[in-house]
């Protein structure tokens, strides 16, 4: 045993050199150090029942070392791949016979026994590659240093060692139940329920066990160390380390690893990260998300998006040790959105059409004969909403629309459009289009770009209130209306009253002051103006004005509230 150990501290050094350098430290430290399993996470040494994490460079091994120091001992050897596929070997290596003839203890040369060490290739006992977390297990081993081989050949990358003498007991790894398989119990548009059975070591052992399901769009992941690598990929860059260089704090990052002051905790020597040699890599935009949901075995993910895949993992994750185990993952695909019905529009017809928030709604408009042009009028009674007009699928039409809008499009025989209207994300929309192939009179009645009552302040009195509003070149009939309303009328009962749809037919003969035709030719002077009489002194009116046009189609201007004097 004296043998093993002198030779396990020897090996520490002149095999870095074959992977990477050490980071230096100070002796007195080091030798300290060397009994703490915090030590181990950067040594070429493996602790007997802890789990390490490291990292590898492409195409540059690195060897790891485990004591093992009875024969006939239990072993078992596990290694995780994070993000890129590991091809590694376990051997066991034959130490250097004591030659002193008279079993005296006396050591050949180190120098000699080092040499020896590292010529020789061992025996074999397992090799593995691919992306599996995939493990050694030996119910009688013989006593010896074994050696762990692994490399890297597609990226750089980092994994997990864990190594024990006493797995029965040990049982870091949570136990996956008889069928270890994730089940989609239920699937919506844009839900889908997961099930699973529960881990044996929860529900047996009774060990703390939570479970972390984990959703993205590209592949089921074989470990949780593989998914935080995943998420912990850097937006912009990942600066990895020359080999040979030491680790600073700064690396060990991005790495993946804890980055609260490790180089401190470990008596290490911070150094300003190496500028020269270093390689850049960029990382794309991560598009996965991870939720922990305790020791349930039944989660519902939600806010999916409608006919698209997703792939499904679930980790049991002992909260003692921290460690995981992957359950067999599954994918499935949202179901479609529901098939919308399509609104036939009619030659000269106004339909009415209701849009929720973020919906969208398919009109179909088939002209019966040949016709020249097209015209579409849209009325936006509330919020903007985007129309877009296809005639036998190619595009022709994309635009908001708000307000009273009209679009003429060249006409094709037997032509057929598709009208799609989309609502915007602050609320529904509600909406009057008309599409007809003779624009003889329009039925929506032609508005001013400023919609907006003016009133005049000091025309105001006690019993009466001076308002204008603009026209157009086009004569129409305009009907006023008033209101009564409380002093404390709000933006949002004004926004209820906003609907420019409503026309004067649902309003009480009681609230009309008068209706008048006007228009002008010269548009600088199409402004009009009336006083609306007969008011209580100190009261507030909600003052509306509705333009009429040939077809009978009303659109109502920016209501304005109004208060009269109190005293005159």
């Amino acid at each position: 045993m004296v043998l093993l150990h002198w030779c396990l501290l020897w090996l520490l050094f002149p095999l870095s050199s074959r992977t990477q350098k050490l980071p230096t430290r100070d002796e007195e430290l080091f030798q300290m150090q060397i009994r703490d399993k915090a030590f181990f996470h950067d040594s070429s040494v493996i602790p007997d029942g802890a789990e390490i994490s490291s990292y590898l460079f492409r195409d540059t091994p690195k060897r790891y070392f485990f004591v093992v120091e009875e024969d006939n001992t239990p072993l078992s050897v596990t290694v995780t791949p994070c993000d890129a596929p590991l091809e590694w070997k376990l051997s066991l290596q034959e130490l250097p016979e004591d030659t002193s003839g008279e079993g005296s203890g006396v050591l050949e040369p180190l120098e000699q026994q080092k040499q020896q060490i590292i010529n020789e290739e061992g025996t074999e006992l397992f090799s593995y590659k691919g992306n599996d977390v995939e493990y050694f297990l030996s119910s009688s081993s013989p006593s010896g240093l074994y050696q762990l081989d692994l490399l890297s050949t597609e990226k750089d990358t980092h994994f997990k060692i864990y190594a024990t003498t006493t797995p029965e007991s040990d049982q870091p790894y949570p136990e996956l139940p008889y069928d270890p398989r994730v089940d989609v119990t239920s699937l919506g548009r844009t839900t889908v329920t997961l099930a699973w059975k529960p881990s044996p070591t929860a529900s047996l052992l009774k060990q703390p066990i939570q479970y972390c399901v984990v959703i993205n769009k590209e592949h089921n992941f074989k470990s949780l160390c593989a998914v935080e690598a995943k998420l912990s990929a850097d937006d912009a860059f990942m600066m990895a380390p020359k080999p040979g260089l030491d680790f600073s704090p700064f690396d060990f990052a991005h790495f993946g690893f804890p980055s609260d002051n490790s180089g401190k905790e470990r008596g290490f020597q911070a150094k300003p990260s190496p500028k020269l040699g270093r390689h850049v890599y960029s990382r794309p935009k991560v598009d996965i998300q991870k939720i922990c949901i305790g020791n349930k075995n039944i989660f519902t993910v939600s806010d999916l998006k409608p006919d698209t895949q997703y792939y499904f993992d679930v980790f049991a994750v002992n909260i003692n040790s921290n460690m995981s185990t992957a359950y067999v993952g599954t994918f499935a695909r949202t179901k479609e959105e529901a098939k919308q019905k399509t609104v036939e529009l009619k030659d000269g017809k106004v339909t009415d059409v209701f849009v929720k928030r973020k919906g969208a709604k398919m009109l179909r408009f088939a002209p019966v004969s040949s016709h020249q042009k097209v015209t579409f009028f849209i009325h936006s009674c509330l919020d903007a909403v985007q129309i877009q007009v296809r005639r036998d699928g190619k595009l022709l039409l994309s635009q908001n629309v708000e307000g009273i809008r009209q679009f003429q499009l060249r006409g094709k025989r037997k032509a057929k459009y598709l009208i799609r209207l989309k609502g915007n994300k602050k609320g529904a929309s509600l909406l009057k289009i008309l599409a007809t192939t003779k624009p003889t009179k329009q039925s929506f009645p032609s508005l001013p770009e400023d919609t907006r009552i003016k009133a005049f302040d000091k025309l105001r009195t006690c019993s009466s209130a001076t308002v204008a509003w603009l026209g157009t070149q086009e004569r129409n009939k305009f009907c006023i209306y008033k209101k009564e309303v409380d002093d404390n009328y709000n933006e949002d009962q004004k926004k209820r009253e906003q609907n420019q749809c409503l026309g004067p037919d649902i309003r009480k003969k009681s609230e009309k002051v008068l209706c008048k035709y006007f228009h002008s030719q010269n548009l600088q002077k199409a402004v009009t103006t009336e006083t609306i009489k007969g008011l209580q002194p100190g009261k507030s009116y909600l003052l509306d004005v509705y333009v009429i046009g040939h077809g009978g189609h009303s659109v109502k201007y920016q209501s304005k509230v109004v208060k009269t004097r109190k005293f005159c």
